[in-house]
């Protein structure tokens, strides 16, 4: 990520709809309780390692882990200790320590995402979770996945594909912000076209800024709506998508982990 927009990108994190939206998904797909411990991966500023401890996880048991120092920084000040520079390629923690793990907007930062899925598959205890979110699409592809320095956005067959080959088990699999998606699709398709008919800018900028209160609020609430849909719809298409998987413990199968929770 570019340095000048990461400070900008580190305020956003707060109370701009998509984080919120996409935290708020998060955090219902996890089972948050002191006994677990919980690796956020690509922590960045620490918004969602603060939600984690306020619905209840040890602060002392909540871990995030960011290449970017000052992403680390940021968490340092807001009292959450234990966070580290590191990177996610190859997290330096010990093997099965993990009882969840969590990496949002990360895995398409990562060059060797492959490489990346097999050491987090040994940072999971047996019946761990992990959770991934990416960017989808590469017809989305745009300038704002040049200045976040991303190498690839991916369909849902890519991910769990990549996911299944560093052995861990599907549990769940799909896109998430559908509700924004045409929008979004015509508004880089529109930008692309004009800046590869020689209106380029001189500098790629990102496309998440701020946005005035109301605009915040509604926005949110759609993607709140649609957070709640997706608990008994599967949709065909969204901005992002996800993949929730586990690591599996000997002598057990998806179905029978899927029948006790």
């Amino acid at each position: 990520m570019d340095k000048q927009y990461e400070k900008h990108y580190h305020a956003l994190e707060e109370k701009h709809w998509w984080f919120v939206s996409r935290r708020q998904k998060i955090l219902s797909m996890i089972d948050i309780c002191p006994q677990k411990t919980y690796l956020d991966i690509g922590c960045s500023s620490g918004k969602l390692l603060e939600s984690l401890i306020e619905k209840g996880a040890d602060p002392n048991q909540v871990l995030g882990i960011d290449i970017s120092p000052e992403g680390i920084e940021a968490c340092q000040a807001k009292g959450l200790t234990n966070t580290f520079v590191m990177d996610a390629t190859s997290v330096d923690l010990p093997a099965g320590a993990f009882d969840v793990i969590i990496a949002s907007d990360c895995l398409e930062h990562i060059q060797q995402d492959e490489a990346a899925l097999q050491n987090w598959h040994k940072l999971l205890r047996p019946d761990g979770i992990m959770i991934v979110f990416v960017p989808a699409f590469m017809s989305l592809w745009s300038p704002h996945d040049e200045v976040n320095h991303h190498f690839r956005r991916y369909t849902h067959r890519e991910l769990t594909g990549k996911i299944n080959k560093a052995s861990f088990s599907v549990l769940r699999h799909g896109y998430w912000n559908t509700t924004l998606f045409i929008p979004i699709m015509l508004y880089r398709f529109l930008r692309n076209t004009l800046e590869n008919k020689g209106l380029k800018k001189e500098k790629p900028s990102a496309d998440l800024g701020a946005v005035p209160a109301l605009a915040n609020a509604l926005l949110r609430g759609l993607l709140c709506i649609e957070n709640s849909i997706m608990e008994i719809i599967r949709f065909p298409f969204g901005v992002s998508t996800f993949c929730v998987a586990r690591k599996q413990a000997p002598n057990r199968d998806a179905a029978e982990y899927l029948r006790q929770t």
